[in-house]
């Protein structure tokens, strides 16, 4: 009688551990999708899985657009294995003088230090920066902003800038309610609707124009960020047509950052890969990743991906888009990039609001598993 209870408590306790497992391996397919389930499938048959920390060594930094403001993202994140925050800075910045750019930056660094988050950039620009990319009167004094932020970025450990040239307008969608799987909120781009909104107040500038003036920019910039320590990556146009609404956009092919790069080269001059925004130049990404990879150019990477062409497409989920993201992560690592990667423009699911169309958190939080369930079945570190 003994042995028949404590074999019926083994097979109770056995049935309660194929439950839990059997429910995590739900709960992963939901937030990782096929490759985590592989993982798990693995471990089941007593195959040893992939380490997914960089602790012994540098790896990919998983990352999100994070707002210190927004305790419950943060802590979100950190709940979801995020270690790395990209920020904004430029409300902070443009609140103070030059002489106080350091201290600010510190503090925001400090703040993001007590939620267990380490910046790995800032994203945009740190300072205002419209004049330089119209080449408006005061300019300069933007540049010299700019160049003490930059400074200070450097002074306090902030290692990067992702930063664009799209002047007048900066991403730009037609429509950013379109319904993506199950009804999910997504964005759009139609150039036909586009060109019927007409010019903006800024009329028409040439490309040669914005030529003009991100070399005036680079030239004054490059030298400072290099001092500094501070990597410029430069991310491309969105969407990479030109002209849009009579504005001229430069950063629109493979051939145009190989332009940008030898405008001032610098170990620091270098390429934010938004992955999208290549794919619908019409190249390879692959080919293009292998050569600015190669060549150490790219410095951060926003994973995500489209449906259609430059002249009329709508962002997808991170895993139901044509792009093979698989192999993209593999590639990544394989050409040695260890910065910051983040998931970027998720659609909006149920429950949440639509007013900042791609940023809100539910669709990251199912990215952030995809990819680290990626990057669990590949063998690829991530930190």
């Amino acid at each position: 009688m003994a042995i028949n209870r404590r074999n019926r408590e083994s097979e109770q306790k056995s049935i309660k551990s194929d439950r839990r497992a059997f429910g995590k391996a739900v709960l992963a397919g939901v937030l990782g999708g096929p490759a985590i389930l592989s993982s798990i499938s693995q471990k089941a048959q007593g195959i040893s899985s992939p380490a997914v920390s960089g602790k012994r060594g540098r790896g990919i930094k998983l990352a999100l657009m994070l707002d210190i403001r927004n305790k419950e993202k943060c802590i979100l994140a950190r709940q979801i294995g995020v270690n790395h925050a990209i920020v904004s800075v430029n409300r902070a910045l443009r609140r103070v003088t030059r002489d106080q750019y350091v201290e600010t930056l510190a503090k925001i660094k400090a703040a993001y230090e007590e939620s267990g988050l380490t910046i790995s950039g800032v994203e945009s620009h740190p300072v205002a920066a419209e004049k330089i990319k119209l080449g408006l009167p005061g300019r300069d004094e933007e540049i010299e902003n700019y160049c003490a932020a930059i400074e200070a970025l450097g002074k306090v450990g902030i290692p990067m800038c992702c930063y664009n040239f799209m002047a007048g307008i900066g991403w730009y969608r037609t429509k950013t309610d379109i319904a993506e799987r199950g009804g999910a909120l997504s964005s759009e781009f139609d150039n036909e609707i586009a060109k019927k909104q007409g010019l903006t107040r800024w009329g028409q500038i040439s490309e040669g124009k914005i030529w003009d003036n991100i070399t005036y920019f680079l030239k004054r910039i490059i030298p400072v960020a290099e001092k500094a320590g501070v990597k410029m990556a430069l991310h491309p146009d969105d969407p990479p047509i030109s002209p849009l609404r009579g504005i001229g956009r430069i950063l629109t092919s493979g051939s145009a950052f190989r332009r940008v790069l030898k405008i001032v080269p610098s170990p620091v001059n270098g390429i934010t890969f938004c992955q999208a925004n290549f794919k619908l130049m019409g190249g390879d990404i692959q080919a293009l990743v292998r050569e600015f990879g190669g060549q150490g150019k790219i410095f951060f990477v926003h994973l995500r991906d489209v449906s259609g062409t430059g002249e009329r497409f709508h962002e997808t989920f991170h895993d139901n888009g044509p792009t093979d993201m698989p192999q993209m992560l593999k590639l990544y690592h394989e050409v040695g990039f260890d910065g910051p990667i983040r998931p970027d423009h998720a659609p909006t699911l149920a429950s949440e609001s639509n007013e900042s169309p791609g940023y809100a958190m539910q669709g990251k939080i199912y990215a952030i598993g995809y990819m680290k369930g990626i990057a669990q079945a590949l063998n690829i570190p991530i930190m």
